[in-house]
């Protein structure tokens, strides 16, 4: 899908800072849907601020992935019940049309009088023209059981397509409650890691903004350092315009939920990226680890979608030389970051 409507976020924490890449996790997508807890009490910092910050930052995109997941569900019931009231709509057109016809088989046949076929004949003045009389009546009669058929047939669908409307309506309703918990765990989460932030000290928060941009070499499996990651050519055509879209965003702010093309979360960029490539790519990082083939990170080219955490949490676009680009986090705009600045799950060639 290239855009969806999406719900104005608030709660966006504005001036984050540069924090640590390493933030985010995610439910799996079988669980997407339902609430994640979003308690008011937060535990105390385990292991400094800049921990406290990260684990908020990795539990604020978790929620905000199942927020998106949950959006999409909405968007597409949305869609199925206007479908289906427009359905219910022309079906109900049909059922009045057959009734009226079935009123018209009806008149004509009282007006024809309710007297047996052969006494009718026995004392008609003319046999020869109530012969024929019947002969029409006959066939009204026959169309008119064929009508009755056509309106029972009508009024089951129109009960059916009733129900299907009806649970399709009960399902759109959980899934906006659905986006509303996650997107109030989004906000808490997110407030705290500002309020965090904020009491870091100047020197404080620029080792910490410092250490947001350091890749980690030791976090590729199977590659020492990256220099084995070179900057050849895309994989595709259609790889090299999505980087050539990636590129473009650069600067743009990251907005949780959004896919474009103002701001973006980490999969809402690859989305869109991929949109202007002319490929659909699912809405999430979970569901676009398996949007094409998998490979060894050792054999990336540009184009690729580098996906980070066992969880699948955070996704980037590989864009060669050892660099992704990517959406991090509230406060920092789509930039490059190193291809290893967290595990690495897996890379997908799409």
């Amino acid at each position: 899908m290239g855009s969806h409507r999406r719900l104005a976020p608030s709660g966006f924490v504005r001036g984050a800072g540069t924090a640590r890449a390493a933030f985010t996790a995610v439910s799996a997508a079988a669980a997407v849907l339902g609430a994640l807890p979003a308690g008011p009490a937060l535990a105390a910092p385990h292991g400094g601020t800049g921990a406290e910050v990260d684990r908020l930052y990795q539990e604020a995109e978790k929620a905000t992935e199942a927020y998106d997941k949950a959006d999409e569900r909405a968007g597409l019931l949305h869609r199925q019940v206007r479908d289906a009231q427009d359905r219910i709509a022309r079906r109900q057109q049909r059922v009045n049309t057959l009734r009226e016809s079935l009123g018209s088989l009806a008149g004509a046949q009282y007006r024809s009088g309710g007297l047996d076929p052969s006494l009718a004949l026995l004392f008609s003045d003319d046999p020869a023209d109530y012969l024929d009389k019947a002969t029409t009546l006959d066939r009204i009669g026959a169309h008119q059981a064929g009508e009755l058929r056509n309106l029972r047939q009508a009024l089951r669908e129109l009960v059916q397509e009733r129900a299907e409307a009806t649970r399709a309506l009960t399902e759109l309703e959980k899934a906006r409650r659905a986006v509303v918990a996650h997107k109030r765990a989004v906000e808490q989460k997110l407030a705290r890691a500002r309020a965090l932030l904020n009491s870091l000290s100047p020197t404080e928060r620029e080792a910490y903004d410092r250490a947001s941009r350091s890749g980690r070499d030791d976090l590729l499996p199977g590659v020492s350092g990256l220099s084995g990651l070179d900057g050849g050519p895309a994989a595709s055509a259609r790889a090299a315009a999505a980087v050539a879209a990636a590129r473009s965003a650069l600067g743009r702010p990251y907005v949780w939920g959004a896919n474009g093309p103002s701001g973006f979360d980490c999969s809402g960029l690859m989305q869109w990226a991929y949109a202007q490539a002319g490929v659909h790519l699912p809405r999430t990082s979970q569901e676009q680890r398996h949007a094409g083939r998998q490979i060894p990170l050792s054999q990336a080219r540009p184009g690729d979608l580098v996906v980070y955490r066992s969880d699948a949490s955070h996704v980037a676009m590989y864009v060669g030389h050892g660099r992704v680009i990517h959406a991090p986090y509230p406060g920092a705009p789509v930039r490059y970051d190193p291809v290893g600045m967290m595990p690495i799950s897996s890379v997908t060639r799409v």
